[in-house]
């Protein structure tokens, strides 16, 4: 399955999204995924970002896709494959997606969503799902004009340092 989930594609959705192009993320683009994570609200440096990315490119049940626009990357998604036992078969869960401010509406997260959607699929993945805050509600109306829809409450508690 990993190169599967590993192979880049030049992806055109269609409509907007023009002059975009996605890859698989390399430890050479820590600056540009700490500089995302921020944006998302997740501030890290790029000593972080590098073990995030590294962590990733180790785990063949996941992927970092970067957006590249005239050569700058303004957008982020990241995808976990994981066994669902309730349905016995494999959930593609979609744990980030940012799109810098000045490039948003612009179709980019749309591409990613798509190019997630085709990833999940080329991996087995029987369905695909994402989380977000309760308080990101553009970010729902997003979600939901793209076809995804609420399906369950998510409950989180911290656990700390072990």
């Amino acid at each position: 399955m990993r190169s599967l989930l590993r192979m880049g594609h030049a992806f055109s959705p269609g409509q907007p999204a023009q002059d975009v192009d996605l890859r698989n993320a390399v430890l050479a683009d820590a600056d540009d995924v700490a500089q995302l994570l921020a944006e998302l609200g997740y501030p890290c440096d790029i000593t972080d970002a590098a073990e995030r990315i590294h962590m990733i490119l180790a785990n063949d049940r996941q992927v970092l896709v970067l957006a590249r626009r005239g050569g700058t990357v303004c957008g982020l998604i990241a995808l976990d494959f994981m066994y669902y036992l309730p349905l016995g078969t494999t959930t593609c869960r979609v744990t980030a997606l940012v799109v810098t401010p000045s490039a948003q509406g612009l179709g980019i997260g749309r591409h990613l969503l798509k190019e997630a959607e085709r990833r999940a699929r080329t991996g087995g993945a029987a369905r695909i799902e994402l989380t977000s805050g309760a308080q990101r509600t553009e970010a729902h109306a997003f979600y939901q004009a793209c076809g995804y829809s609420g399906s369950s409450v998510r409950f989180v508690k911290a656990l700390g340092s072990a």
